[in-house]
């Protein structure tokens, strides 16, 4: 019985040192000062405004082998950027991102899709002043590759979807000022 116990551990050891080390999940951690979601819509017909969020953190976990991925993103509102201080406030106040009940935003991914080895959708929920809906970012650029001054793998990422404001209890001046806002977010993380 011993040497059936022996042969058997070793022919397990044999067996796991032969097969190739299968790709887990990574993780990796959202780079603050390169990650920014913009945001932009018509101003009264003359023009399109383009505002951005200066603080955003969360993690991407990623499995290239098994093609699988998720998403999940965290917006201060209140680092609402528009280019005007007092415009700022504006926006922050209760008509539109109410910051003062709502200091956040969030995406969770439900699902993430691939074409070959590049994401080009992800599917999840916005929440955004209390509300959660579902949305589906198109991921318009993708990169996985080692940094080069980080010296660490990262992965980086442009992606766009559009939302209307009043499903956000946002809406006011609409239709005038724009329902439909454009999100575009620029995203870069390193690996833990």
């Amino acid at each position: 019985m011993n040497k059936f116990v022996r042969l058997s551990a070793t022919l397990v050891l044999a067996i796991a040192a032969a097969t190739p080390a299968l790709a887990a999940p990574e993780t990796y951690v959202v780079d603050g000062s390169h990650t920014f979601p913009r945001f932009s819509y018509s101003h009264l017909g003359y023009s399109t405004q383009l505002s951005r969020f200066n603080k955003t953190s969360g993690k991407i976990v990623f499995d290239k082998a098994a093609k699988t991925g998720a998403v999940d993103i965290v917006i201060d509102t209140t680092s609402v950027d528009t280019g005007f201080p007092a415009f700022n406030g504006h926006i922050q106040g209760e008509d539109f991102l109410d910051t003062t009940k709502y200091p956040t935003a969030t995406f969770k991914s439900t699902k993430v899709v691939f074409e070959g080895e590049k994401p080009v959708a992800i599917e999840g929920n916005l929440t955004l002043k209390g509300v959660t809906k579902p949305v589906t970012l198109a991921v318009t650029s993708f990169q996985n590759m080692p940094h080069p001054m980080m010296k660490k793998d990262a992965i980086g990422a442009n992606a766009t979807v559009t939302v209307k404001r009043t499903d956000f209890n946002a809406g006011k001046f609409a239709p005038y000022v724009g329902d439909d806002v454009k999100i575009d977010i620029a995203v870069e993380a390193i690996k833990e």
